[in-house]
């Protein structure tokens, strides 16, 4: 009997120890890569790394079929700490889009899968001195995205975001009347012609460019095709009619943007020399306050008249180099004139541009001196990067201004009064 229950204590035991190997080999860094990190390189999902940026870069790049090599990989690029293996850099890239509350659940579901088994995996090889202690993977056979940082960088829809405010927020006051959500017009034409007439969305800038970015308006093979640049052209008919001219300041951004876009989503920047030339520019500030020019000269008759407004310079002896506003417009050459609502600038992150974005853009009453160019010879029609240079001047003049707000409250100027 005592022998009996002694084969029965050492059998248990053994059995216990079994149970413990079991448990042991499932938790080690290699059996967590097999369950946890490998169906993630597998998945013909895209990571949640899509909620952040447009391309470029995926969770699953750095990732290699090997646990080994996957942790050297990391570790050498600086992607996890193994002081603080929860501080782990690539666990904080993957938190990132915690940030944004709006997110799809699909993404924080990802998201959340991802940090799970990122957590757990890294801690595991942490603790295991075999590997922390593993000598550095040779750069060639590191895991990483195909392109540059600055290429992934550009790439990031807050990136994006600042360009959409850029050049198409800031020009939506040329569309909006009809184009913005919930509006009576809006609704009308919504009936007749769908949901993509309302791209002006009314959570603003950030779901306006969501929307875009999903929506049909945007052509990524022929991005000059597409009917967000089409459209006010009326080279697709617009129930708007004519909203921009080839080469005017609406078209040149919102053309700029859309060919960004497409490059971004086709994956045509592959190197740093592919990307666009970085521009310093004003921020641009959208509004609905109205300039005309009445009794315009024929020789500005159906062509693009741009006007800049300059301000008086701070000792008020003179006026300041660069435009606070500026809008552009074909002439209607049979009742000598033309208006248009202006866009103002300012300098990123001045006073200005922090009160503007805060609040209402306006300009205060005062006296401004408006400089007229007109694209004579239509070189814009032909190359439509073109600028409007001195070489287009064609007069000036100086206003005192109230700068109501509205249509039926427009700042005028007279056309026969602009001089050289």
């Amino acid at each position: 009997m005592r022998h009996a229950v002694a084969a029965l204590i050492a059998s248990s035991l053994t059995l216990f120890a079994d149970f413990a190997v079991l448990a042991a080999e499932k938790t080690t860094p290699e059996a967590m890569f097999e369950q946890r990190i490998m169906p993630i390189f597998k998945s013909p999902n895209p990571s949640s790394c899509v909620q952040c940026h447009l391309a470029g870069v995926d969770i699953k790049n750095y990732i290699l079929p090997s646990a080994e090599k996957t942790f050297r990989s990391m570790r050498d690029q600086g992607l996890i700490d193994l002081k603080s293996p929860a501080d782990s850099k690539i666990l904080k890239l993957i938190e990132m889009g915690q940030k944004d509350p709006k997110a799809p659940a699909i993404h924080a579901n990802n998201r959340k899968a991802e940090l799970e088994a990122f957590t757990a995996w890294i801690k595991a090889c942490a603790a295991d001195k075999t590997l922390s202690e593993s000598p550095k993977l040779a750069e060639a056979e590191q895991a990483k995205p195909p392109v540059p940082d600055a290429v992934i960088r550009h790439a990031r829809k807050d990136r994006l975001l600042e360009s959409f405010e850029r050049n198409i927020w800031a020009m939506r006051f040329r569309c909006m009347n009809c184009h913005t959500e919930g509006t009576p017009a809006n609704d009308k034409y919504r009936k007749q012609f769908g949901d993509r007439v309302a791209w002006v969305r009314k959570g603003g800038s950030g779901e306006t460019m969501n929307f875009l970015l999903e929506s049909k308006l945007i052509d990524v093979k022929t991005p000059e095709n597409s009917l967000l640049i089409q459209k006010p052209l009326n080279a697709v008919k617009h129930e708007g009619g004519l909203k921009f001219a080839v080469g005017d300041q609406a078209h040149k951004s919102f053309r700029q943007w859309v060919e960004d876009v497409a490059a971004i989503k086709s994956n045509a920047y592959q190197k740093v020399a592919d990307l666009p030339p970085v521009v310093k520019s004003p921020r641009a500030f959208g509004t609905e306050l109205w300039l005309k020019v009445g009794n315009t000269p024929p020789a500005w008759g159906d062509k693009l008249l741009q006007v800049d407004v300059h301000a008086r310079t701070a000792d008020g002896k003179g006026w300041e180099k660069t435009p606070i506003a500026s809008t552009d417009r074909i002439v209607f050459g049979k009742g000598s004139m033309w208006q248009h609502t202006l866009t103002l600038f300012a300098e990123p992150g001045s006073d200005l541009a922090k009160k503007w974005a805060n609040g209402k853009p306006f300009l205060p009453r005062g006296t401004y001196l408006l400089k007229a160019y007109v694209d004579a010879n239509g070189r814009l029609k032909k190359d439509w990067k073109s600028p409007l240079t001195d070489k287009d001047f064609v007069g000036q003049v100086e206003i005192t201004a109230d700068w109501r707000e509205g249509y039926g409250a427009m700042t005028a100027a007279d056309g026969r009064q602009f001089r050289k």
